[in-house]
């Protein structure tokens, strides 16, 4: 189980000691000049908060308090934002599914599909990493693609999907789709890396349709 962590906001909208990263992140997020850190116990936080960000933000080796204790927790320095995001959103699963592919730095949608008829959350995950890496090739760019499926980023790598969904009648639109996504990734080759995004630490994902 991970440690917990305890997020040190010197300046952000509201400066103060949190508890979770998607809060510390609320307050840094599109705010300039945002300073903050993480630390491992409440105590080095809270000291850390009194001593000011001089002590410890930034590059220069803090003054009273190890390095060993402190890591940084920008976001900047972990998430590519230089990036396309994608998530699928089902009505039932299996079920109605659509998903898109958005900027990862501003949200805006790139490009969308659906609804389909039938499928199911991680199917359409797949779909959306191999039409992100198709539209890319197409631009020639070799930019990062993150979904918040480990099982969709998998079969990507396999080239393969692996679903228990029946094909039948009902779901002849979305393995279409599958077999075309599969000869797709048979039959090219791409540079762009696709990552797992880590929603405990950095939050829902931009492409994230809200349906918990």
């Amino acid at each position: 189980m991970a440690k917990p962590k305890y997020y040190v906001v010197w300046a952000g909208r509201n400066p103060g000691i949190y508890e979770s990263w998607p809060e510390c992140r609320k307050q840094i997020e599109k705010f300039e000049g945002a300073k903050y850190k993480s630390f491992e116990s409440r105590a080095e936080a809270e000291a850390a908060f009194r001593d000011g960000w001089e002590k410890h933000w930034g590059r220069n080796k803090p003054q009273g308090l190890s390095l060993k204790t402190a890591s940084s927790s920008s976001w900047e320095d972990e998430i590519d934002y230089d990036s396309i995001s994608v998530d699928a959103g089902t009505r039932g699963n299996p079920g109605p599914v659509e998903y898109k592919g958005v900027d990862t730095r501003t949200g805006e949608v790139i490009f969308s599909y659906g609804p389909i008829s039938k499928g199911t959350n991680n199917i359409g995950e797949f779909l959306a990493i191999v039409h992100a890496l198709a539209y890319l090739q197409k631009l020639g760019s070799d930019k990062t693609v993150y979904s918040d499926s480990a099982n969709a980023i998998k079969w990507v790598k396999q080239k393969a999907v692996s679903t228990t969904l029946a094909r039948d009648a009902s779901t002849e639109e979305i393995w279409k789709l599958i077999d075309r996504a599969e000869h797709w990734l048979r039959t090219h080759t791409y540079k762009n890396k696709v990552l797992k995004w880590q929603t405990e630490r950095w939050g829902e994902i931009k492409a994230d349709y809200g349906r918990k």
